[in-house]
């Protein structure tokens, strides 16, 4: 459990830190600033018209029957209590709950905040940021899910930390009640015999009414 916190803790974003991190140049040009001092150029938006959308309807298992529901926005997530354990309880503040497959190394966090921001947006941090702790860290698959009724963005990387090779799976979302980061991962030699509950309790995100 410590190794899946130390890799959650690289994953992390916050949008309302990552904002305060962006400046404009004199040009006109977006830059990142790092507290090193250091900056980057800000790359251009991803084009929605690059990643296609998946016809099929994803919806919720129907063995995930307990709902666990974010205390900071209208979502949540039907899970198995059989097969998944979750907590709120962990070294990184901004997840507001943990999960982990019961009995194995399959793990899974929701992060919640409250300000909208468009998904790809949500993409691009959310590469940015792994790719600082992880440089060879790539997309394997990107495409645009209708999940319970709501179009999120379905995310799959893999990538090394700290020579521990691991594969990330997740679902971007965001509306007008706030943005959400629900990813699952594990190592890759494990990735593919655990995909199917992977994506069992991903289809679990609903927004609640």
């Amino acid at each position: 459990m410590k190794y899946c916190l130390l890799i959650a803790s690289f994953l992390c974003f916050s949008l309302s830190v990552i904002a305060q991190k962006v400046a404009i140049t004199e040009h006109g040009e977006e830059v990142l600033l790092y507290d090193d001092g250091t900056w980057k150029l800000k790359e251009g938006p991803y084009k929605e018209t690059e990643i296609s959308l998946n016809d099929t309807l994803f919806v919720k298992d129907p063995t995930a029957t307990f709902l666990v529901r974010s205390k900071h926005i209208d979502v949540g997530v039907w899970i198995n209590p059989k097969k998944w354990t979750f907590s709120t309880k962990g070294d990184n503040d901004d997840v507001e709950y943990f999960f982990r497959k019961k009995q194995s190394d399959l793990y899974g966090m929701l992060i919640t905040e409250k300000i909208e921001a468009p998904v790809l947006t949500l993409k691009e941090l959310a590469v940015s940021n792994a790719q600082e702790v992880s440089p060879d860290l790539r997309v394997v698959k990107e495409e645009f899910r209708t999940v319970n009724g709501k179009q999120v963005l379905m995310m799959q990387m893999s990538g090394t930390i700290q020579g521990i090779r691991i594969s990330y799976f997740g679902y971007y979302y965001s509306s007008k009640k706030g943005s959400v980061q629900f990813v699952i991962y594990t190592g890759q030699s494990l990735f593919d015999e655990n995909r199917a509950d992977i994506e069992v309790l991903l289809n679990g995100l609903v927004e609640l009414q």
